[in-house]
């Protein structure tokens, strides 16, 4: 258990002003932390949210203390502190003198929630959270401060086990951020810890279905999809890869739904008569494998290893008494992993979805057992050095660290698919960058073409593309939707496999810099529009993407309103160039949806009909005029493009760095004309 274990590095006393029962520690220029301990006795350990207070010596700054206030003034912000109620006043440095923000009173911008099960636009239409969707746990405000409340928060400790404040203790964490939304995330990434690296297959295409395939079923669609040149990275396998219909009554359920057979975790024969031959043949075709784990009912008699997680837990097996399924159980967790889990990925599974459903309590009185699935999962992920990665809900502020993020089931809506943008961009600003969405929506499809194609033109600019769909007929194939949607499908599809080098390189800047791939328009942009466009989002710094969230009207062409900050910007689809500044109307057959590129941007691709092949080896690189500089990023190299405008034509500088992999470059100018090119090392054409 010790290998799930964390440590922190002690709050430097210099930091900190200590007044009997309440310490206020400064983590920084804009970060304030508040705490109360009865015992005045104060916490070093990390939390659930919090994993490295200590983070940097802040710079200069002030104290001064009256008989119950003390103000805390920085070079960003001063902190008014109650020293009795724990209010906190800020007044932010860029703001009028005399202004001052209760912090506790601001108006949150974005963050994010939980699970889309069973969405209609912005709403839950039944379950547990039926009602209207409330974004929740935003670090930005309207007024420039937000707060993390981490004071229920349990602790964690080096040997991996969870310890618990003391009763009635205070522990918050006062951000005065501002308007620096990039600056912002960098600072709450230090505090709460940074989100991992993706695997570069988890940026491609993902196939998905809640269907119970055939082996050679599975293996068959993916040669279809092969042979009309639709390129894949990951084949999910949903939950009817085990035992389901076949599992014994007797075994029993504590479910409220689903059945003895919604836990499993012994594949189905019926199914799958060799599941160590069909992984084979998924990896021959290029392909990562995940598989849905429903982790509720624990290991009952019926699996195949049942015996031996038995006798690890302490359980006679001629008892046929169930492994209880316990993520507070440390001798549960370790066996878990080496018995069940591992085995599975010596034969081919490379992560998981962990399809959590069942509630918020456990064991631990104020544990959700969510959070500790997500982080025992990352953390055993990432075992050996590995690049982990899950597939699993959002859990709360620090949710980040445990990439993907599931959203849900969806219902199959142009309401649904209108409220996708804004709520994945909206989550930037808890960090939470990484969304996974079932594509086209989950249930209640009736067929429609031009929803179908609409949903996952947004999928391909989205930060994952994962096409899902329960188990009816309107499965997410591009040929079931006609001639005009396949064609349309299938280009994108070949599309977003072709941006894999944009996408893996802002997967770099989220790991090591904080910057999201998906980000609001005002985190570069502060003017009313920025915060009017909700719909429309940055795709990277230098993309706007505006998705087509209505039909089409007679003239088969669909509207969309956006807005272009200044500059110049062209339109990837057609090279037309538009004046920033400005809001536009853009009208939009089937084939094409807005998105907009700035003067100046790189868009390094893979070339077209190469499979679902993911090396570098050969690239296409759009340049669009202007001046600029860019560095895409390999898993073990990376190349500096640096270009510069003279008059009509623009000079290309491409420096290949340690351990790129590319050999071969072809140039396509982009509203201008090619002028000197420099490149040592890689082979360069221009057309």
């Amino acid at each position: 258990m010790e290998r799930f274990g964390m440590s922190a590095t002690p709050i430097g006393r210099e930091q900190t002003v200590v007044k009997g029962k309440v310490r206020l520690s400064v983590l920084s220029q804009r970060i304030l932390r508040i705490e109360y301990n009865e015992q005045e006795v104060f916490e070093e350990r990390p939390s659930q949210k919090i994993f490295k207070r200590h983070f940097g010596d802040p710079q200069y700054y002030t104290v001064s203390q009256e008989e119950n206030t003390c103000t805390i003034t920085t070079g960003s912000a001063a902190f008014k502190v109650d020293m009795e109620t724990l209010k906190v006043q800020v007044h932010l440095a860029s703001a009028r003198e005399g202004t001052w923000v209760d912090s506790q009173a601001v108006t949150p911008l974005g963050g994010t929630f939980r699970t889309l099960d069973n969405a209609y636009g912005s709403k839950i239409m039944h379950g547990q959270f039926k009602g209207k969707i409330e974004l929740k746990d935003s670090v930005f405000s309207e007024e420039g401060v937000a707060e993390i409340d981490d004071s229920k928060s349990l602790l964690l400790n080096t040997d991996g086990t969870l310890g618990r404040r003391e009763e009635g203790a205070v522990d918050r964490y006062v951000l005065a951020f501002g308007k620096d939304f990039l600056g912002g995330l960098k600072e709450f990434y230090q505090l709460t810890g940074p989100t991992p690296l993706l695997p570069k297959y988890a940026l491609g295409n993902w196939w998905s279905r809640y269907y119970a395939y055939r082996q050679n079923e599975y293996v068959a669609l993916m040669d279809k999809f092969r042979a009309k040149k639709i390129p894949f990275t990951v084949a999910t396998i949903d939950m009817d890869w085990h035992i389901v219909k076949n599992a014994p009554e007797d075994a029993g359920t504590t479910m409220k739904w689903g059945g003895p057979g919604w836990t499993g975790y012994t594949f189905e024969k019926e199914l799958f008569p060799d599941y160590k031959e069909f992984f084979k043949d998924l990896k021959k075709r290029g392909l990562a494998i995940t598989m849905n784990l429903h982790p509720h009912d624990g290991i009952r008699y019926f699996e195949e290893q049942y015996v031996k997680m038995a006798r690890a837990n302490d359980i006679d097996p001629d008892t046929k008494k169930p492994v209880p399924f316990d993520f507070t159980n440390r001798k549960f967790v370790t066996s878990y992993f080496d018995l069940v889990l591992h085995p599975y990925e010596d034969d081919g599974v490379d992560f998981w979805w962990i399809d959590w459903q069942q509630g918020t309590t456990s064991k631990v009185e104020g544990l959700d057992p969510l959070w500790l699935l997500n982080h025992y999962h990352t953390l055993d992920a990432g075992r050996d050095g590995r690049t982990p990665l899950i597939l699993s809900r959002y859990c709360g502020t620090g949710a980040h660290r445990y990439p993907l993020g599931f959203s849900g089931d969806t219902i199959v809506s142009w309401k649904s698919l209108a409220y996708q943008p804004y709520f994945t961009a909206a989550a930037s600003n808890v960090g939470y960058t990484w969304w996974s969405h079932d594509i086209g929506g989950h249930m209640l499809s009736r067929g429609k073409a031009e929803l179908y194609v609409r949903w996952l033109q947004y999928g391909v600019f989205s930060p994952i593309n994962r096409l899902h769909s329960t188990r009816d007929k309107w499965s997410k194939e591009p040929w079931l939707y006609g001639e005009e949607a396949e064609k349309i499908a299938t280009d994108f599809l070949r599309l977003r496999h072709q941006l894999l080098p944009y996408l893996y390189t802002a997967n770099v800047r989220t790991a090591k810099e904080g910057v999201p791939l998906v980000m609001p328009m005002y985190y570069l942009d502060d003017c009313p529009q920025a915060y009017e466009y909700k719909d429309q989002y940055y795709f990277g710094e230098n993309v706007i993407v505006a998705p087509v969230l209505e039909k089409r009207k007679r003239d088969k062409m669909a509207r969309v309103k956006c807005w272009l900050p200044k500059g110049r910007w062209t339109d990837f689809f057609t090279g037309e160039v538009f004046e920033g500044g400005k809001e536009y109307t853009v009208l939009c057959p089937l084939e094409r949806i807005p998105v907009f590129v700035r003067e100046g941007a790189i868009i390094p691709m893979l070339p077209a009909d190469k499979g679902n092949k993911q090396d570098f080896i050969e690239l296409e690189v759009r340049v669009y005029g202007g001046n600029g500089k860019y560095r895409m990023s390999d898993e073990v190299g990376y190349i500096e493009f640096t270009t510069m405008r003279r008059e009509e034509t623009v000079d290309v500088r491409i420096e290949p760095g340690k351990g790129c992999v590319t050999q071969e470059i072809e140039l396509h100018f982009v509203g201008c004309k090619p002028g000197k090119v420099e490149c040592k090392g890689i082979a360069v054409t221009i057309s």
